[in-house]
């Protein structure tokens, strides 16, 4: 039998978000994807019920029912790895609900978050990359970007640096709606990792002032947040609809910057030769600088090219 607790004390928001992320992910259940046996009983709610996931992790329904409650105080490591198994919790779901758990020191409590810069040696990698790339820092803010990723996505260099900011970007740029494919996916798996990054930073205040400021101004943010999902975006697909050159098919890549595991550079990957790769080499003509569409090598129909992004 394993130790239902610690001694050690949560703070009681941090109990309060861990019994709200109980409830979702129990909601999200059901009986058949658990593997319990139909018992005919009529369902008012959608999900699990507390006594079967109490079942399921092996624990009692009184100990699960004050768990939900935040009153159980610190959970010992094999209550949440059998929480884990009953809720069928992903790695990022369980980093998460342990993050939460994770009492905080005192230094951490009371330390400044550092201002995050990027090498000058990834600057230039940057601008080496013939695709779209930029680097993510803490609260998905936009430490550094190349000129394409700079044309297809949005230009943060032109933007207030508090604004640089991905989740910004897509909840509360009107214009990424229109831009940026599979919209509502996008901005809510960005709020899922910024859920992700709550738990692991419960004392980031610039990080609670990105929430708070995204919660008042953005009802879809709200919807998302309050669903307490959480993830880790390592790899996948994105589509932009770029008003000059049309559709931009990208598979996507993150790497996290060596040296620094809060920065994590990201590459917009192409199909050589695709009508993306002709797409974008346009962008690289038009927004290569003066020096460079100027020189005796450049095409000169790229000099007569005035459009830039944002215009």
């Amino acid at each position: 039998m394993y130790r239902t607790c610690r001694s050690d004390t949560v703070p009681e928001d941090s109990r309060s978000e861990f019994a709200d992320f109980l409830r979702t992910r129990r909601s999200r259940l059901d009986p058949d994807q658990a593997g319990l046996p139909h018992d005919g009983s009529t369902r008012r709610v959608p999900g699990l019920r507390r006594d079967e996931v109490a079942r399921l992790a092996g624990m009692s329904t009184v100990y699960y029912t004050r768990l939900e409650h935040g009153r159980a105080g610190n959970p010992s490591p094999e209550v949440l790895e059998a929480l884990g198994r009953a809720l069928q919790l992903d790695p990022s779901e369980m980093r998460y609900m342990q993050d939460l758990l994770r009492r905080p020191s005192t230094a951490a409590r009371r330390s400044r978050t550092a201002l995050q810069r990027v090498r000058p040696g990834l600057h230039l990698m940057l601008e080496a990359q013939r695709v779209p790339a930029f680097v993510l820092g803490r609260r998905t803010d936009v430490l550094a970007s190349n000129r394409l990723a700079r044309a297809v996505i949005t230009d943060f260099d032109a933007l207030p640096a508090p604004a640089r900011n991905l989740a910004r970007y897509y909840l509360l740029d009107p214009t990424a709606q229109e831009t940026v494919g599979d919209w509502e996916r996008v901005a809510a798996e960005t709020v899922a990792i910024l859920r992700l990054e709550a738990g692991r930073r419960p004392h980031d205040r610039q990080l609670a002032d990105l929430v708070g400021g995204l919660t008042l101004r953005s009802t879809q943010f709200t919807t998302w947040w309050n669903d307490h999902r959480v993830l880790r975006c390592t790899y996948g697909a994105k589509l932009h609809h770029h008003p000059v050159v049309g559709d931009l098919h990208f598979a996507f890549e993150s790497f996290p910057v060596p040296g620094d595991e809060d920065q994590t550079l990201y590459v917009y990957n192409i199909e050589p030769g695709s009508p993306t790769d002709e797409a974008l080499r346009l962008l690289e003509s038009w927004n290569a600088p003066a020096y460079e569409r100027t020189s005796p090598d450049a095409d000169p129909s790229a000099t007569t090219q005035s459009w830039q992004p944002g215009a």
